[in-house]
């Protein structure tokens, strides 16, 4: 069935095998009975900072044990490079880290590691595919921080969808869920974006995890914008800003004094506004041009970084009240360094 008939959502059927009867009411016979919220004992362990200060900000000041993150981003943005200095600095500090990789070998992991100086004997790295088989590992190895690259790359052998299908993809993030949570180990997941911007596979892997990270930018470009769009456990409003190096993502402590490095003080259609990203102000530059637009068609409408549907309110009020006639006008603003405001 190709659409669910009640919902209208498109390859949502799931197949799963049929529980025996003993093992159900086995399972309803050891369910833990309900206990008064107020006689839940607080966590035991606080948050755990992963060395990286840009990473620590966008997760709220830390990764919190027994959490489930999920890092998503363009190909060759830079995820794997990020995970990896993640899980070094994170090894240096609490302990043995695990990296699982399901698309790359442990020689092209040695040569990532090498290049970012992440030759760490606490890191841990393992090429593995099968759910099953992690598990195994996480409870032979007991890290204390566990990284699977990339989710769509895992299949559970009791499914026979493909890797990177809706059912596959959501059952691998159920059984990494379950353990990280019975075991208090962090797990980080790399996932694929769409054309569209969206986590690759169903957007239910959004719902199941506690926390969701976009690494967005300009491969062209020099910078990487870490932002969250889902925290259980911190806001959603801070921004991480890295750079790219021969050597890794480096962390920009100023990020105003970055983006406006090129800027000329007296270029035409310049202006510099300051944009609150979460606890931090940033300075930015906003881009804006006007011309004339070709006798046939409607003017064209083009914004970069800013909503566009704020700028076409920006656009009726210049119209409006102050009586610049742009409605025969071509309008474009860019906000250079990939910034969103």
């Amino acid at each position: 069935m190709g659409r669910c008939r009640d919902c209208g959502a498109w390859n949502s059927l799931v197949e799963q095998k049929a529980v025996p009867l003993a093992r159900a009411g086995g399972a309803r016979a050891a369910a833990s009975p309900p206990v008064s919220i107020a006689d839940v004992p607080d966590a035991q362990e606080p948050r755990r900072p992963t060395g990286i200060g840009e990473l620590d900000r966008v997760l709220g000041g830390g990764i919190v044990p027994g959490s489930l993150v999920l890092i998503g981003g363009e190909p060759g943005i830079g995820k794997s490079t990020l995970v990896l200095q993640a899980a070094q600095a994170f090894a240096e500090r609490h302990g043995a880290a695990l990296y699982v990789s399901g698309e790359e070998s442990l020689q092209q992991m040695r040569m990532r590691a090498l290049r970012v100086g992440a030759l760490n004997p606490a890191l841990m790295v393992v090429a593995e595919t099968q759910v099953e088989h992690i598990l195994a590992t996480m409870e032979t190895v007991s890290p204390a921080l566990v990284i699977v690259d990339s989710i769509q790359s895992l299949y559970d052998g009791e499914l026979t969808s493909a890797p990177g299908s809706v059912s596959q993809v959501r059952n691998c993030a159920a059984l990494l869920m379950r353990a990280g949570k019975g075991s208090a180990k962090p797990i980080l997941l790399v996932g694929h974006v769409t054309k569209e911007g969206a986590i690759a596979g169903p957007r239910v892997l959004e719902h199941m995890v506690d926390t969701v990270l976009y690494l967005e930018g300009d491969r062209h470009q020099d910078y990487r914008l870490l932002r969250g769009v889902k925290n259980r456990f911190g806001s959603t409003n801070e921004l991480g800003v890295f750079q790219m190096r021969e050597d890794g993502l480096v962390e920009v402590s100023n990020p105003s004094a970055a983006f406006l490095t090129e800027r000329r003080a007296d270029g035409p259609g310049s202006a510099v506004i300051a944009s609150m990203e979460g606890s931090r102000p940033l300075l930015v530059e906003v881009q804006a041009l006007v011309s004339a637009a070709p006798p046939f068609g409607a003017p064209r409408r083009s914004s970069t970084g800013l909503d566009h549907r704020r700028l076409a309110l920006v656009l009726a009020v210049l119209e409006k009240r102050a009586r610049l006639a742009i409605s025969t006008q071509d309008v474009f603003v860019n906000i250079p360094g990939g910034v969103r405001v």
